[in-house]
Protein backbone atom coordinates (compact mmCIF):
# COMPACT_ATOMS: atom_id res chain seq x y z
CA UNK A 1 0.00 0.00 0.00
CA UNK A 2 1.29 3.35 -0.57
CA UNK A 3 2.34 5.51 2.12
CA UNK A 4 -0.45 8.58 3.27
CA UNK A 5 1.18 11.66 4.22
CA UNK A 6 -2.26 12.50 5.79
CA UNK A 7 -2.13 13.99 9.44
CA UNK A 8 1.89 13.23 8.92
CA UNK A 9 4.14 16.22 9.88
CA UNK A 10 6.23 17.42 6.54
CA UNK A 11 9.20 20.24 7.21
CA UNK A 12 10.01 21.88 4.15
CA UNK A 13 13.01 24.37 3.67
CA UNK A 14 13.54 27.31 1.45
CA UNK A 15 9.29 27.44 1.34
CA UNK A 16 8.89 30.91 0.78
CA UNK A 17 9.05 30.93 -3.09
CA UNK A 18 9.32 28.19 -6.42
CA UNK A 19 9.54 24.01 -5.48
CA UNK A 20 9.32 24.78 -1.82
CA UNK A 21 5.98 27.01 -2.11
CA UNK A 22 4.98 24.69 -4.19
CA UNK A 23 5.72 21.18 -2.41
CA UNK A 24 3.92 23.48 0.74
CA UNK A 25 0.41 23.57 -1.63
CA UNK A 26 1.02 20.00 -2.53
CA UNK A 27 1.38 18.37 0.56
CA UNK A 28 -1.12 20.48 2.11
CA UNK A 29 -4.13 19.32 -0.73
CA UNK A 30 -2.59 15.45 0.36
CA UNK A 31 -4.03 16.57 4.18
CA UNK A 32 -0.40 17.13 5.76
CA UNK A 33 0.91 18.82 8.65
CA UNK A 34 3.39 21.93 7.81
CA UNK A 35 6.32 23.10 8.92
CA UNK A 36 7.51 25.64 6.77
CA UNK A 37 11.01 27.93 7.12
CA UNK A 38 12.49 30.43 4.87
CA UNK A 39 13.83 34.03 5.26
CA UNK A 40 11.22 35.50 3.64
CA UNK A 41 8.58 35.12 6.44
CA UNK A 42 6.05 37.46 4.93
CA UNK A 43 5.82 35.05 2.04
CA UNK A 44 5.96 32.31 3.95
CA UNK A 45 2.89 33.08 5.89
CA UNK A 46 0.82 33.38 2.73
CA UNK A 47 2.58 29.85 1.37
CA UNK A 48 1.22 28.79 4.81
CA UNK A 49 -2.40 30.30 4.11
CA UNK A 50 -2.74 28.68 0.61
CA UNK A 51 -1.52 25.21 1.99
CA UNK A 52 -4.07 25.15 4.80
CA UNK A 53 -7.21 26.75 2.41
CA UNK A 54 -6.20 23.69 0.06
CA UNK A 55 -6.34 20.86 2.61
CA UNK A 56 -3.16 20.93 5.42
CA UNK A 57 -4.29 20.18 9.41
CA UNK A 58 -2.23 22.46 10.17
CA UNK A 59 0.81 24.78 8.90
CA UNK A 60 3.35 26.50 10.67
CA UNK A 61 5.80 29.38 10.07
CA UNK A 62 9.09 29.80 11.06
CA UNK A 63 12.14 32.13 10.39
CA UNK A 64 15.26 29.65 8.57
CA UNK A 65 18.21 30.78 7.31
CA UNK A 66 20.60 27.02 6.58
CA UNK A 67 23.31 28.83 5.54
CA UNK A 68 23.76 29.73 9.63
CA UNK A 69 23.98 26.59 12.14
CA UNK A 70 22.24 28.93 14.86
CA UNK A 71 19.42 29.72 12.41
CA UNK A 72 18.83 26.02 11.56
CA UNK A 73 19.48 24.99 15.33
CA UNK A 74 16.32 27.59 16.34
CA UNK A 75 14.21 26.11 13.96
CA UNK A 76 14.61 22.79 15.05
CA UNK A 77 14.18 23.75 18.34
CA UNK A 78 10.49 25.70 17.25
CA UNK A 79 9.57 22.27 15.14
CA UNK A 80 10.23 20.06 18.46
CA UNK A 81 7.87 22.13 19.73
CA UNK A 82 5.16 21.20 17.04
CA UNK A 83 5.98 17.30 16.77
CA UNK A 84 8.12 15.03 18.02
CA UNK A 85 7.76 12.97 14.97
CA UNK A 86 8.32 14.42 11.26
CA UNK A 87 7.92 11.79 8.40
CA UNK A 88 9.16 13.84 5.17
CA UNK A 89 12.10 16.52 4.87
CA UNK A 90 12.37 18.20 2.10
CA UNK A 91 15.58 20.09 2.06
CA UNK A 92 14.79 22.05 -0.92
CA UNK A 93 16.54 25.95 0.58
CA UNK A 94 19.71 26.60 -1.91
CA UNK A 95 19.95 28.41 -5.43
CA UNK A 96 22.65 29.91 -7.72
CA UNK A 97 23.91 32.98 -8.34
CA UNK A 98 25.84 34.51 -11.64
CA UNK A 99 27.44 32.75 -14.30
CA UNK A 100 31.04 33.73 -14.04
CA UNK A 101 33.50 31.80 -15.13
CA UNK A 102 36.11 30.49 -12.87
CA UNK A 103 38.63 33.10 -13.96
CA UNK A 104 35.80 35.88 -12.77
CA UNK A 105 34.28 33.93 -10.04
CA UNK A 106 33.60 36.11 -7.00
CA UNK A 107 33.63 34.77 -3.44
CA UNK A 108 30.72 35.66 -2.27
CA UNK A 109 29.08 34.08 -4.99
CA UNK A 110 30.89 30.78 -4.76
CA UNK A 111 30.64 30.68 -0.59
CA UNK A 112 26.83 31.10 -0.60
CA UNK A 113 26.05 28.40 -3.22
CA UNK A 114 28.05 26.22 -1.22
CA UNK A 115 26.96 27.28 2.51
CA UNK A 116 22.86 27.11 1.23
CA UNK A 117 23.16 24.14 -0.87
CA UNK A 118 25.64 21.97 0.23
CA UNK A 119 26.46 23.05 4.13
CA UNK A 120 22.83 24.19 4.50
CA UNK A 121 21.57 20.17 3.79
CA UNK A 122 23.99 19.17 6.07
CA UNK A 123 22.81 20.72 8.28
CA UNK A 124 19.44 20.72 8.39
CA UNK A 125 19.84 16.74 8.14
CA UNK A 126 22.40 16.96 11.28
CA UNK A 127 19.59 18.76 12.97
CA UNK A 128 15.82 16.72 11.75
CA UNK A 129 17.35 13.16 11.66
CA UNK A 130 16.61 12.66 15.36
CA UNK A 131 12.97 13.40 14.79
CA UNK A 132 12.68 10.75 11.86
CA UNK A 133 10.84 7.64 13.55
CA UNK A 134 12.45 4.67 12.12
CA UNK A 135 10.93 2.08 10.24
CA UNK A 136 7.68 4.13 9.30
CA UNK A 137 7.87 5.20 5.97
CA UNK A 138 9.85 8.46 6.75
CA UNK A 139 11.72 10.20 3.95
CA UNK A 140 14.34 12.81 3.19
CA UNK A 141 13.67 14.04 -0.22
CA UNK A 142 16.66 16.53 -1.14
CA UNK A 143 16.02 18.81 -4.08
CA UNK A 144 19.32 18.62 -6.38
CA UNK A 145 19.73 19.23 -10.33
CA UNK A 146 20.83 17.87 -13.49
CA UNK A 147 23.75 20.20 -12.68
CA UNK A 148 24.44 17.85 -10.11
CA UNK A 149 25.25 15.24 -12.81
CA UNK A 150 26.67 17.37 -15.82
CA UNK A 151 29.14 20.49 -15.67
CA UNK A 152 28.42 23.22 -17.87
CA UNK A 153 30.31 26.87 -18.37
CA UNK A 154 29.76 29.18 -16.01
CA UNK A 155 28.15 26.78 -13.87
CA UNK A 156 31.29 25.82 -11.82
CA UNK A 157 30.20 26.32 -8.06
CA UNK A 158 26.33 25.49 -8.58
CA UNK A 159 27.46 22.68 -10.43
CA UNK A 160 30.11 21.41 -7.61
CA UNK A 161 27.28 22.39 -4.69
CA UNK A 162 24.86 20.04 -6.75
CA UNK A 163 27.10 17.32 -7.11
CA UNK A 164 27.74 17.33 -3.35
CA UNK A 165 24.29 17.31 -2.79
CA UNK A 166 24.32 14.10 -4.89
CA UNK A 167 26.85 12.73 -2.63
CA UNK A 168 25.21 13.60 0.44
CA UNK A 169 22.24 11.70 -0.45
CA UNK A 170 23.98 8.89 -1.54
CA UNK A 171 26.39 8.52 1.45
CA UNK A 172 23.03 9.29 3.80
CA UNK A 173 21.10 6.45 1.93
CA UNK A 174 23.79 4.15 3.56
CA UNK A 175 24.01 5.39 6.83
CA UNK A 176 20.60 5.02 7.48
CA UNK A 177 20.77 1.41 5.99
CA UNK A 178 18.63 -0.78 8.04
CA UNK A 179 16.51 2.07 10.19
CA UNK A 180 13.58 2.35 7.44
CA UNK A 181 14.13 6.20 6.47
CA UNK A 182 14.11 6.40 2.78
CA UNK A 183 16.72 8.99 1.01
CA UNK A 184 16.22 10.42 -2.17
CA UNK A 185 17.34 13.33 -4.36
CA UNK A 186 15.06 14.64 -7.15
CA UNK A 187 17.03 16.69 -9.70
CA UNK A 188 15.40 18.62 -11.99
CA UNK A 189 16.23 19.84 -15.31
CA UNK A 190 14.70 23.66 -17.10
CA UNK A 191 12.42 24.62 -14.85
CA UNK A 192 10.76 28.07 -14.90
CA UNK A 193 10.81 29.69 -11.32
CA UNK A 194 12.75 32.72 -9.49
CA UNK A 195 15.73 30.27 -9.88
CA UNK A 196 16.87 32.65 -12.88
CA UNK A 197 16.08 35.90 -11.70
CA UNK A 198 17.87 35.02 -8.16
CA UNK A 199 21.10 33.74 -10.63
CA UNK A 200 20.67 36.99 -12.32
CA UNK A 201 20.20 39.05 -8.85
CA UNK A 202 17.34 40.55 -10.44
CA UNK A 203 17.69 40.95 -14.02
CA UNK A 204 13.82 39.95 -14.74
CA UNK A 205 15.21 40.09 -18.87
CA UNK A 206 18.36 38.37 -18.72
CA UNK A 207 16.12 35.09 -16.05
CA UNK A 208 13.17 35.73 -18.95
CA UNK A 209 15.86 34.96 -22.13
CA UNK A 210 16.69 31.38 -20.48
CA UNK A 211 13.17 30.08 -21.15
CA UNK A 212 12.29 31.70 -24.33
CA UNK A 213 10.51 29.96 -26.58
CA UNK A 214 10.60 26.91 -24.51
CA UNK A 215 8.11 24.61 -22.59
CA UNK A 216 9.62 24.49 -19.21
CA UNK A 217 8.93 22.61 -16.44
CA UNK A 218 6.93 24.22 -13.49
CA UNK A 219 7.32 24.82 -9.66
CA UNK A 220 3.29 22.26 -9.35
CA UNK A 221 5.64 19.55 -11.26
CA UNK A 222 8.50 19.22 -9.40
CA UNK A 223 5.65 19.47 -6.35
CA UNK A 224 3.91 16.59 -7.35
CA UNK A 225 7.09 14.52 -7.81
CA UNK A 226 8.04 14.97 -4.37
CA UNK A 227 4.61 13.76 -3.27
CA UNK A 228 4.98 10.67 -5.14
CA UNK A 229 8.02 10.14 -3.89
CA UNK A 230 7.12 10.42 -0.64
CA UNK A 231 4.02 8.35 -0.96
CA UNK A 232 5.63 5.52 -2.13
CA UNK A 233 4.93 2.18 -0.19
CA UNK A 234 6.65 2.17 2.58
CA UNK A 235 9.48 -0.28 1.27
CA UNK A 236 10.06 1.28 -2.13
CA UNK A 237 12.90 3.80 -2.30
CA UNK A 238 13.44 6.05 -5.06
CA UNK A 239 17.05 6.89 -4.93
CA UNK A 240 17.58 9.73 -7.88
CA UNK A 241 14.89 10.97 -10.54
CA UNK A 242 16.27 13.25 -12.84
CA UNK A 243 13.15 15.26 -14.25
CA UNK A 244 13.49 17.62 -17.34
CA UNK A 245 11.32 18.98 -19.75
CA UNK A 246 10.79 17.38 -23.18
CA UNK A 247 11.93 20.68 -24.76
CA UNK A 248 15.41 19.71 -22.83
CA UNK A 249 17.45 16.53 -24.11
CA UNK A 250 20.44 17.53 -22.03
CA UNK A 251 22.42 20.82 -20.20
CA UNK A 252 22.86 23.17 -23.25
CA UNK A 253 20.63 21.39 -25.52
CA UNK A 254 17.00 22.95 -25.50
CA UNK A 255 14.69 23.24 -28.07
CA UNK A 256 13.55 26.81 -28.63
CA UNK A 257 10.31 27.86 -30.68
CA UNK A 258 11.29 31.12 -32.04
Amino acid sequence: MNFSVKEKWVLITGASSGFGAAAAVAFGAAGAKLLLGARRTDRLEKVAEEARRIGATEAHVHFLDVAKTESVQEFIGWAQGKTRSLHVLINNAGGALGLDTIAQGKDADWEAMIQSNVLGVLRMLRAALPLMPRDAGASIINLGSVAGHTAYEGGSAYCAAKAGELQITRALRLELFGTGIRVASVDPGLAETEFSLVRFKGDAAAAKKVYEGTNPLTAQDIAETLVWVATRPPHVNIDDLIIKPVDQAAIGKVFRRL
